[in-house]
């Protein structure tokens, strides 16, 4: 039988039931939006604060980055002439310079040829720097210069094959083919300016000439002290080497190339153009724009921060109105750590002029809020920069001169420093030097460099002036050997008194210098047999009372100092001093900011844990509405039965109403 709720009796059995559900449903749902709703604002909120947070992070980068900014600057009242810059240490002043000489580098021309891919000759030509003097017409070979040789055969005997053989060398020289509009010339050019980089080229084993006169390869021999053409010096000589010359306030100075950092302290200066007789105007100033502009930044970002932060946990008792985030532990986590570092002093400046904000005139006020009194700061900068930039940015300080710090990482505090062990140079001692005269029986030697393994080291012939002279010679051939340049292994050779000192550039234990053979007369003459020298020797100490690890000069910390890495340049063995370590706070802020702002941080934990709380509300809504289903089939169920009894009960009623209404009246007595 077919039934619909309602139709039996009339009764709005749908109506009733709908109505019965929406009000049990009423308080359910009423508190759930509350709750979303609350949540959702934290979000928001917790999303703005974020920004404020990255914008803060944002700010602080001038003032995190104050130890690389320039705290001088340099003008020039005319900028035809040379540009300038100026380092931490350079003195505050003005001076006059005028530019008399640039540097320039020797260039070297052949004479001229029909065709760039004609044979020239073959053999060997070596390449030496040195400063020619006119006068007494001699050739002094530039010590630290390395001597350095290009073979050349028949694969590369051409112009275009010797240009491309002396470039592919890599030895401080470039080669060149010019047109000169008749010819072809083959140019030499020193790659490095000055009147020390002069070149000569000697020409051995040449195949078609003797070395020095004008055939084969000898007609690239230049010899500057040679009487001419057909005697060693073939090649004319285009561009001469010559230092720079400069007048700095009436002192005459000269350099062996246009930078020039070593006139005026902290000043380089970088020569373009001659002028005789025209003097520039440099000037140098306090660089103070820079920190004023970060420290004002900081200041602003900082009010911004805290007025976000303040709105978010206000309450107001009047209108009963709370900020969104009023007794959130995330907020008032993050308020109180960015507060304590503000409030505090900078640990490890102990002995500074400034160690808290309001030294450098950084005052808090009432609302917390921070006001700057710029003259204070200015004041700051102008007595003491260098304590400026500790006070905001990270530092590492080491008290003795002779060591220079750098860190990463390592805890802020002051360690005392102990070295036990300098770090040496490995070194070879020849015996005593009996000649100084060069030739074919004591001319080649080979050695091992930091176990690089030389090839056979050949001097030039002759007879030197000095020890000096031919130690020059020696340093100049080891240097210039092709195997010990790959491996970037250079060394340096003094004359002490009576023999050769030949000294690894390389500090600590991996510095050795080893002699592997020698000429027939090289232990008569230069000293030299084939012997194990003196290895170097790494520094040791200890750092903050911990045992360091030493490679070369570098004192790296362990433990509770690692990251903390010390260069010790030299002094003596024992207590050296102290190295602090201090985070500026800038640098605190900074890194307080980088942790909070992680995918890992607390916000976003916090926003985590909220987007958990409303899926959890989402969960709510679903087992409400499934209860709300069952509380409706059951009312359906329950007011069914009421209809189905209303309307038997109506059925019933109107079949009695029918039979009393059918039943005879009452008789009447007549």
């Amino acid at each position: 039988m077919l039934s619909s709720p309602g139709i039996g009796s009339g009764l709005d059995v749908k109506g009733i039931v709908s109505q019965l559900v929406s009000a049990a449903a009423a308080g359910p749902s009423r508190r759930f939006n509350a709750q979303e709703a609350q949540i959702q604002a934290k979000l928001s909120a917790l999303g703005t604060l974020k920004s404020g947070l990255s914008e803060f992070k944002t700010a602080l980068a001038g003032l995190t980055k104050l130890s690389l900014t320039p705290p001088k600057s340099v003008s020039l009242n005319n900028y035809d002439f040379f540009s300038a810059s100026a380092a931490s240490d350079a003195a505050v002043g003005s001076y006059n310079v005028e530019v008399q000489d640039l540097a320039q580098a020797h260039k070297l021309a052949s004479k001229g040829f029909a065709n760039t891919t004609d044979s020239i000759g073959s053999g060997e030509l070596t390449f030496r720097f040195g400063t020619y003097d006119s006068g007494p017409n001699t050739f002094s070979v530039t010590a630290g210069k390395a001597a350095a040789s290009v073979t050349i055969d028949s694969s590369n005997d051409s112009m275009e094959g010797i240009r491309d053989a002396v470039n592919g060398a890599d030895i401080g020289v470039t080669a060149t083919i010019i047109n000169d509009g008749t010819n072809y010339r083959l140019m030499f050019s020193s790659d490095e300016t000055g009147a020390e980089n002069s070149l000569e080229i000697t020409v051995s084993g040449d195949s078609q000439g003797t070395g020095i006169d004008d055939n084969g390869l000898s007609q690239l021999a230049y010899d500057p002290t040679a009487a001419g053409v057909g005697t060693g010096k073939n090649l004319s000589e285009q561009v001469i080497a010559q230092d720079a010359k400069v007048i700095i306030d009436n002192f005459t100075i000269t350099h062996a190339n246009n930078s020039i950092s070593d006139a005026i302290q902290g000043v380089t200066l970088n020569l373009k153009k001659v002028e005789l007789g025209t003097t520039t105007t440099i000037t140098i100033t306090e660089n103070k724009a820079n920190v004023a502009k970060s420290v004002g930044g900081f200041v602003e970002a900082y009010n911004t921060l805290n007025k976000t932060i303040a709105s978010m946990s206000s309450y107001n008792p009047e209108t009963e109105a709370a900020g969104v985030l009023l007794g959130d532990s995330t907020l008032r986590s993050i308020s109180n750590q960015v507060s304590r570092i503000i409030s505090n002093t900078v640990p490890g400046l102990d002995g500074s002029a400034y160690r808290a904000l309001a030294d450098v005139g950084l005052k808090t006020e009432r609302d917390g809020a921070l006001k700057l009194d710029s003259s204070v700061l200015s004041d700051a900068v102008d007595s003491n920069y260098e304590d400026v930039v500790r006070l905001f940015s990270q530092a590492s300080i080491a008290s003795d001169s002779l060591i220079d710090a750098t860190y990463e990482g390592s805890e802020i505090g002051t360690y005392a420093v102990n070295i036990s062990q300098l770090a040496t140079q490995g070194s070879y001692a020849a015996a005593t030097n009996g000649s100084l005269i060069i030739d074919a029986n004591n001319d080649s030697f080979s050695l091992k460099v930091d176990d690089v393994l030389s090839t056979s080291i050949t001097l030039s012939t002759g007879t030197y002036t000095d020890g000096d002279a031919l130690a020059a010679e020696i340093q100049s051939k080891i240097n210039g050997d092709s195997e010990l340049s790959a491996a970037g292994v250079a060394v340096k050779v003094n004359y002490v008194i009576d023999h050769f000192e030949i000294i690894s550039d390389r500090y600590g234990s991996e510095s050795k210098v080893e002699i592997i053979s020698v000429d027939t007369n090289s232990t008569a003459d230069l000293g030299f047999s084939v012997a194990t020298g003196t290895d170097g020797l790494d520094v040791e100490g200890s750092i903050g009372g911990a045992t360091a690890e030493g490679n070369g000069q570098v004192l790296t910390g362990t433990g509770h100092t690692s990251g903390i890495e010390l260069t010790v340049r030299g002094g003596g063995i024992g207590d050296r001093g102290s190295v602090t370590v201090s985070q500026g706070f800038a640098s605190s802020l900074d890194k307080l900011l980088t942790d909070l702002l992680d995918s890992k941080g607390v916000i976003d934990s916090r926003t985590e844990s909220l987007n958990g709380q409303a899926s959890d509300i989402g969960e709510e809504r679903e087992r409400l509405e499934s209860r709300l289903e069952s509380l409706q089939a059951r009312y359906l169920r329950q007011f069914s039965a009421l209809d189905l009894l209303l309307s038997r009960m109506q059925a019933t009623s109107s079949y009695l109403a029918q039979q009393m209404a059918a039943m005879p009246g009452p008789r009447t007595n007549k």
